[in-house]
């Protein structure tokens, strides 16, 4: 017969079923079987002292004092990584299967003789929770085999203290375990990790709690991530540490900052002790930059930076961590033709931009971008000097006035004000079309508060200007009456221009009511009795006109300023 023959023929003698093997024995005590180790007969279901005679690659053979050696599979000696955790002479412990096989050898198992040694062991540690210690062999399905004097399953959900997806890295490791399941009968040992675990937990909580106070920086890991924060494990307690207390500067989210598993310096901000709540800070163990933003930020001085934000007022740009300026959307166009800041400028996008204030107090830095560009402003006091002439085109009409393109930066108004010297109320939407040419005359340049006006009736001369040398106090005119109201009637003394009749001036007898004297469309004659270029009113009167008609005589202005009838009338000379 051959070697491997020999082999395969005393593989199937030794085939078993190891826990019931051992059940059927009802060995409880190592200590008996190793009195027959003394003894000089030899019985089956006993534990042996051995001597490794011979290491094979298939199996390990021992003298135990017997007329015969026996074998034992070389499997029960490797270590997790394969190699055998035994040498020649090494004495081992084996249990006596059976005293002759068919080709004459002893049967022996190390594993049984470990079992039997163990098993008392176990079911105290298992009774009492005593921690055992044992090395991870392999990982199997649900978690780990570990190597505890006998084979032993750790699942997944004990290994640690949080879940725990790869598994590997524990192959190898030596750690103590509890056992929290054991079943003698199937040999099933379920180990937990998590249970020491989580009574060293508990000690450090208590630690923890009696040395933590306000102000401490301590060292912890992070164990969790949320949108508003992350809980930060201080080796017993947990800790939140806040978005807005990780960094000085802006912290999208905590993601973007930390991961779970680091290792972090943090400052307790807050302690509650009854409720054993953390509040804790990382930013502040960290300068605050806006100690030092005075003098690094200084007003004129050119800065750059990178827009985080963008708002309908303006735009914030991070300057550094935790220093954001804001360019206000004023400051973005010397022309203001920024409107929407939104459409100009993107998150993410570099700027360069002017300090032009630094407000410590309230942690502000305003900034500018139009300081950085040439100011057409500058151009347009050299270029348009008051009264000149200019012709361009109507860009827009608004309530208040025409805007004019004049091919400039800046669009010029024509205010309602400044189209006519007579014309009030022009409804300028009806009078002007977009896109009509239209030439005026420069009013004024205001570089300070960024005003271009021109004005259509600058072109011409104000009628106003020379009244008095054209209608003289006391001189009579015949005017049409344009309106009549409760107090007179107003009357067109030249074209655009307006005078009033007062009701007092109607007639030497009492009116009650105007239009008992004159209508629209009337053509009276009337004296000037008075003229206020300032406020462009003029002041007739039908019965001094009358009175002056009748007597021949003449009007002195300085005689007639009494508001009475009879005051006014000694005004004039006969």
């Amino acid at each position: 017969m051959t070697t491997e023959q020999l082999k395969q023929k005393w593989m199937e003698a030794y085939d078993f079923v190891m826990g019931e093997d051992v059940e059927e024995k009802k060995t409880s005590e190592f200590s008996k079987m190793m009195e027959s180790n003394t003894k000089k007969d030899f019985q089956e279901g006993e534990v042996y002292l051995g001597k490794v005679v011979n290491i094979t690659s298939d199996f390990i053979m021992l003298d135990i004092g017997y007329k015969q050696e026996g074998l034992v599979p070389a499997r029960e000696f490797q270590n997790y990584d394969g190699s055998l955790k035994i040498k020649m002479n090494d004495d081992i412990e084996v249990y006596l299967e059976k005293l002759e096989s068919p080709q004459g050898n002893l049967i022996l198992s190390k594993d049984k003789a470990e079992i039997l040694k163990a098993w008392d062991k176990i079911s105290e540690a298992c009774e009492k929770g005593i921690p055992v210690t044992g090395t991870v062999v392999a990982k199997v399905k649900g978690g780990l085999s570990v190597d505890i004097g006998v084979k032993a399953f750790l699942p997944g959900s004990q290994i640690d203290l949080r879940p725990t997806r790869y598994l590997d890295k524990y192959i190898g490791k030596t750690m103590e375990f509890k056992v929290i399941k054991f079943n003698k009968k199937r040999g099933n040992i379920v180990l937990s990790r998590r249970a020491i675990l989580q009574e060293e937990r508990g000690k450090l909580r208590n630690e923890i709690l009696e040395q933590i106070q306000e102000g401490m920086i301590v060292k912890g890991i992070v164990k969790n991530i949320t949108d508003y924060g992350a809980f930060i494990d201080l080796g017993g307690i947990d800790g939140l540490l806040h978005i807005t207390d990780m960094s000085w500067g802006r912290v999208k989210h905590p993601s973007n900052l930390l991961n779970i598993g680091d290792e972090i310096e943090v400052k307790i901000l807050k302690f509650d002790q009854e409720k054993e709540r953390v509040s804790l800070g990382l930013k502040q163990v960290q300068p605050n930059p806006w100690d030092s933003a005075q003098e690094r930020y200084v007003a004129n001085t050119k800065v750059s930076g990178e827009i985080v934000s963008v708002k309908d007022y303006g735009v914030f740009v991070e300057l550094d961590d935790g220093i954001e300026g804001l360019i206000h959307v004023s400051e973005m166009s010397w022309t203001n033709k920024i409107k929407n800041p939104t459409k100009h400028f993107t998150v993410g996008e570099k700027v360069e931009a002017l300090v032009l204030d630094v407000d410590i107090e309230n942690k502000r830095i305003s900034l500018g971008v139009k300081q950085l560009q040439p100011n057409p402003w500058d151009d347009l006091v050299a270029k348009f000097n008051i009264g000149k002439k200019v012709t361009g085109k109507i860009k827009s009409i608004v309530d208040f006035g025409l805007f004019v393109d004049l091919g400039e930066e800046v669009d010029a108004l024509i205010h309602v004000s400044d189209l006519s010297w007579t014309k009030k109320n022009i409804n300028v939407a009806e009078e002007y079309k977009e896109g009509q040419e239209i030439t005026a005359a420069v009013v004024s340049v205001d570089k300070e508060n960024q005003k271009f006006c021109l004005g259509l009736k600058q072109l011409e001369e104000d009628p106003w200007k020379k009244i008095e040398e054209r209608l003289p106090v006391g001189c009579v005119v015949e005017a049409e009456v344009v309106r009549v109201t409760d107090f007179g009637a107003f009357v067109e003394v030249e074209t655009g221009i307006e005078g009033l009749i007062h009701i007092s001036e109607l007639s030497e007898e009492r009116v009650e009511k105007p239009e008992d004297v004159v209508k629209k469309g009337d053509r009276p004659k009337a004296m000037v009795i008075s003229i206020d270029k300032e406020s462009k009113k003029i002041a007739l009167s039908m019965k001094a006109a009358k009175h002056a008609e009748e007597s021949g005589g003449t009007y002195n202005p300085e005689a007639s300023k009494s508001a009475t009838l009879g005051d006014k009338l000694k005004g004039f000379k006969v």
